[in-house]
């Protein structure tokens, strides 16, 4: 994949980025692919290194994710709730599976999803081979995983867990304004003018110079819809 590159400059001369490094600089953190492993890893370390920058400073991830690996998903969201930092999360595209858990799971008042976001909950799913034992262990396995999901949505939408697991039997679409109602998301962003970054980073800075989504102006919506399907991933996946 072609990264496009940015060129800085300063009285020191000019310096060349790839996007996604310059975006870290404003502490943004762009999770646009399925989650596996390597993908996770990558994010926990940026998150690490951001909280060490500035602990007490929100961090905001940009989730565009059909999902992906269970486990790998829960690394993630482990280490968004270990930090100091608020962690702050905008569905861009699509947040399915995994990626709906992390994109509920960003700080109370800072979820957020933009107008034609998609969101979409579900049961996780995998294939299993072997002898018969290990098929059983690897099914047990599987079934702690997906209410351990469910018990997380429960958490962070405040669900009952009961209507979390019905829910979640088929897949469940939901626009950004039935997000918003579901309590996955806390706000809709629909204006324009306003930098996406700016309404990551001035939540908790409204009398600043930027205004973070229905602060005062108009721009975000208290309402949400959207949801798109996902990939799936071997045995823990979705």
């Amino acid at each position: 994949m072609l990264v496009p590159m940015v060129i800085e400059s300063s009285s020191r001369g000019e310096r060349a980025y790839d996007i996604y490094s310059r975006l870290l600089k404003e502490r943004i953190i762009f999770l646009g692919d399925a989650i596996e492993d390597h993908i996770a890893n990558l994010i926990i370390a940026q998150l690490l290194f951001l909280e060490s920058e500035d602990p007490e400073k929100d961090i905001s991830l940009y989730v565009n994710s059909p999902g992906g690996v269970v486990t790998a998903g829960l690394a993630i969201y482990d280490t968004m709730q270990y930090l100091r930092a608020p962690v702050s999360t905008i569905c861009i595209g699509m947040a399915a599976s995994m990626a709906s858990v992390l994109l509920a799971a960003g700080a109370p008042g800072k979820r957020y999803a933009l107008p034609n976001a998609r969101i979409m909950i579900h049961q996780g799913s995998g294939g299993f081979r072997g002898n018969t034992p290990d098929v059983l262990i690897q099914v047990k396995e599987m079934e702690a995983l997906v209410e351990k999901n469910h018990e997380l949505l429960a958490r962070h939408t405040r669900q009952p867990l009961d209507k979390v697991r019905r829910d979640t039997e088929r897949d469940f679409f939901m626009s950004p304004e039935q997000a918003k109602d579901y309590g996955i998301v806390d706000h809709i962003f629909t204006g324009r003018g306003e930098s996406l970054i700016a309404v990551a980073h001035d939540e908790t800075a409204k009398s600043g110079t930027g205004l973070a989504p229905g602060a005062g102006d108009g721009k975000a919506a208290d309402n949400g819809k959207s949801a798109a399907p996902e990939e799936e991933t071997p045995a823990t996946a979705r």
